[in-house]
């Protein structure tokens, strides 16, 4: 039942069918499930990284079908979640600490040295030469919210060896400096605000605040967090908060949805969005005047659950144990799937990333992925994304879906990266700077 994770850091992308990591046909008990799991789906930021970073790529095709010419170009948000899958994996004994630490030692040192934009880094990275690559022409400089994403991770990380051994707190050592280094109040324009882009030939072009609700509210959590560049409190009140306007009070399949998604005000978003900022920030007991954030997300992933079993398209496949919508590849290509965008395509981590708020739910419908076989899985888990309406599955994987599974089925288990990155105490001031209060769980 192991999954191949050694310590090699030049691994070669196959472009030829993978061989599935060796299993059982049935699991003995759940937790045997769970681990089974983490570790497929953890492999990807392992085996599966880019050699001279030890990043994520940006997408992993097993295919012959659509040849990569990509596969050195490497994901910061996608890393982010891997870095904190490592952390579980540790923890979990998937792989040795001290290999995990110089792995981790190796991409910090990497990203000190690759470019950045004001302490941010770019969208994409070229992993060979650490320079920015183009997410599109402007959009060719720093990227905020995935460089949150990614500092979640390091924080966690930082968190976990702080007070470990030489080595681990030179780790953490080198993660508090590029933390530190983020200029969160650049990305402001002096204004109470936050900008997600911002590049060094077409500087504030892009011109895209980040108003919620959406997948970004991390980023004015660690914006208000910073010991060195902080936000001030206005720009995610009138901003991000849309001074109020942010609350709702509909519901949808008879739960309130809490907050309005943007684009998606009557029936909630793709379900990444209740993932990408809790990998670190937990919403247990995380409450400000605009919501009570465990309601929000637990509700959004049930709601998620109900409309597939409802299945009001009359979709293939639909039920209670095959349900999941999220931004995900699809026959027609890569499409932000919810129940306002619902194509009849099924994508496993919005199930099996919502383990925390649906623990019964995810479960059958992890049962039920593996039990389709192996045309749907492979190296490095379940395929990115599949339809039974359309008899349609590709051997394909993109980071930014396998590598949130294994750190928020971790939360689920034991609350490990919700309790590391909530107990660094920046992070706790510059939640109650934003009037925020959290429970005793959250700050154990």
């Amino acid at each position: 039942m192991l999954v191949s994770v050694s310590a090699c850091g030049n691994h070669t992308h196959d472009t030829g069918e993978s061989t599935p990591p060796e299993k059982e046909t049935a699991f003995a008990s759940d937790d045997e499930f769970l681990d089974w799991l983490q570790k497929t789906h953890f492999n990807y930021m392992w085996d599966g990284a880019e050699a001279t970073s030890g990043l994520a790529p940006e997408r992993i095709h097993m295919d012959n079908d659509y040849p990569q010419n990509d596969q050195a170009v490497v994901t910061t948000g996608g890393s982010g979640f891997g870095i904190a899958g490592i952390i579980a994996a540790i923890d979990r004994g998937f792989v040795d600490r001290k290999a995990g630490v110089e792995r981790l030692t190796k991409i910090v040192d990497y990203l000190g040295k690759a470019d950045r934009h004001h302490g941010v880094w770019s969208h994409w990275i070229d992993g060979p030469t650490g320079k920015t690559k183009p997410f599109g022409q402007k959009d060719n400089g720093g990227d905020l919210v995935e460089s949150s994403f990614l500092m979640t991770g390091l924080l966690c990380a930082r968190e976990y060896f702080k007070n470990g051994n030489e080595e681990e707190k030179a780790l953490a050592e080198k993660i508090d400096k590029l933390w530190r280094e983020m200029e969160f109040d650049w990305y402001t324009q002096g204004k109470d605000a936050l900008y997600w882009h911002w590049s060094p030939d077409y500087g504030w072009e892009m011109n895209f605040p980040l108003e919620g609700y959406n997948e970004c509210l991390i980023a004015y959590i660690l914006g208000a967090s910073s010991p060195t560049h902080p936000i001030p409190a206005e720009a995610y009140h009138k901003c991000w908060a849309r001074n109020g306007d942010i609350v709702s009070d509909k519901k949808f399949m008879d739960l309130p949805l809490v907050l309005k998604y943007n684009g998606a005000a009557d029936t909630g978003g793709p379900l990444f969005w209740s993932h990408y900022s809790y990998i670190g920030l937990d919403p247990r007991g995380l409450k400000d005047r605009y919501a009570d954030y465990w309601e929000l997300v637990s509700n959004h992933a049930k709601t998620d659950y109900l409309y597939c079993v409802a299945n009001p398209k009359g979709y293939k496949g639909y039920g209670k144990d095959c349900w999941g919508l999220t931004a995900s590849y699809s026959p027609d290509g890569y499409s932000a799937h919810a129940p306002n965008n619902d194509l009849g395509v099924i994508t496993p981590t919005a199930a099996l990333s919502s383990f925390p708020y649906t623990p019964e739910e995810s479960m059958r419908a992890a049962r039920h992925f593996y039990d389709k076989g192996e045309r749907y899985r492979g190296k490095y888990g379940f395929y990115d994304a599949f339809s039974d309406e359309k008899n349609w599955v590709l051997p394909r994987y993109l980071a930014i879906d396998q590598l949130t599974i294994a750190p928020m089925i971790e939360n689920y288990r034991s609350g490990l990266l919700w309790k590391l990155f909530m107990g660094a105490p920046e992070i706790q001031q510059g939640l109650e700077k934003l009037g925020f209060t959290t429970s005793k769980t959250t700050q154990e």
